[in-house]
């Protein structure tokens, strides 16, 4: 029984004529498979190599030396032999073939490779050299990416391949989108969810873009961070994601005030959410930096960050070695 509904017992007539049908399809999948790779051992570019390479994709996209094989197919057999408009349309088909696979195998790596190698490939056109429309191929691929990649990351906020695979979209897009742009995206993402590495991520790339091309001031950003931050954190402060973004944004702690405050907030925290590890793990990182600008404090500093350890061994015992070796080197000292 399954959530309260009864399985229908199978005869053993049934179960037979199953597993006959299961080894058929199986026998039929290796000979294709035996069949695909022996046309590449053999080197053989032509189009029905290529119509095998397709049924069996559609059957385990995650052969990666199958799409190896496909893409051989279509540089050496299939592209000199046709026109650009054809060329255009066969990328266009394989870009359709692993959107499919995407919806069933949305984190196979060699999938979103086989996109961006069509996405590279896509030749100029429609118009010609002095056409306004000489790129309308390639705006058309990379804006119906860009939809694709953020429809897969709606319905999964954390797919870190999607997220890694937008980046790319947005880099090499013909019209790129604005990195003041991306970070709106960003900020709705985790606004959504906290719980979103991969947004927390992306976010910390863009940042130091901009404060690096001094096109944002980053004191001033840090204080809208570290308020966001602060709603996240006592959303949910067991998310691992959101300490170390804000780990990042501590940095080393040289602004010492900064560096205060946030301890004071995590310590407030802390005594809501008193068993909360990572609140405990912040507390003695962000201590350990004051201890090197307040060297008169280091003493009591040092006290609280071994009390605060002892806590997490409580806490969180599996980790109870790495507790005890971080004692050992705050005892020691630099």
């Amino acid at each position: 029984m399954s959530h309260g509904v009864k399985r229908a017992r199978q005869t053993s007539e049934a179960l037979g004529a199953r597993r006959q049908k299961d080894a058929s399809t199986i026998k039929e999948y290796l000979g294709l498979q035996e069949t695909v790779m022996a046309k590449k051992q053999g080197k053989d570019w032509s189009q029905e190599a290529f119509a095998l390479t397709t049924q069996l994709l559609r059957s385990n996209p995650e052969l990666y030396t199958v799409w190896n094989y496909r893409r051989d197919i279509m540089t050496k057999g299939l592209f000199p032999t046709r026109t650009i408009k054809e060329r255009n349309s066969l990328l266009a088909s394989d870009l359709q073939l692993t959107l499919s696979a995407l919806k069933q195998h949305p984190k196979v790596y060699w999938i979103w490779n086989h996109r961006r190698w069509c996405l590279d490939n896509t030749p100029n056109g429609p118009g010609d050299e002095n056409s306004d429309d000489r790129y309308g191929w390639k705006r058309s691929n990379w804006a119906h990416e860009l939809a694709v990649v953020e429809k897969m990351l709606n319905a999964d906020a954390r797919n870190f391949h999607a997220w890694s695979y937008r980046r790319y979209v947005v880099a090499s897009s013909p019209d790129p989108r604005s990195e003041m742009a991306e970070l709106a995206y960003t900020t709705q993402k985790i606004e959504s969810n906290f719980s979103n590495f991969s947004a927390w991520h992306q976010r910390s790339k863009i940042l130091t873009s901009l404060w690096d091309k001094g096109e944002m001031t980053a004191p001033k950003v840090k204080d809208g961070e570290f308020e966001l931050l602060q709603h996240a954190m006592y959303s949910d402060p067991n998310d691992q994601s959101i300490w170390l973004y804000h780990r990042w944004l501590v940095g080393a702690g040289d602004d010492v005030a900064v560096l205060k405050r946030e301890i004071g907030i995590v310590e407030e925290l802390l005594e809501i959410e008193p068993d909360s590890k990572w609140c405990m793990e912040s507390l003695v990182h962000y201590r350990g930096l004051l201890m090197r600008h307040e060297p008169n404090n280091a003493e009591a500093l040092k006290q609280a960050c071994l009390i605060t350890l002892e806590k997490l061994k409580v806490v969180d015992p599996k980790r109870r070695r790495r507790y005890e070796e971080l004692a050992s080197s705050i005892s020691r000292g630099p």
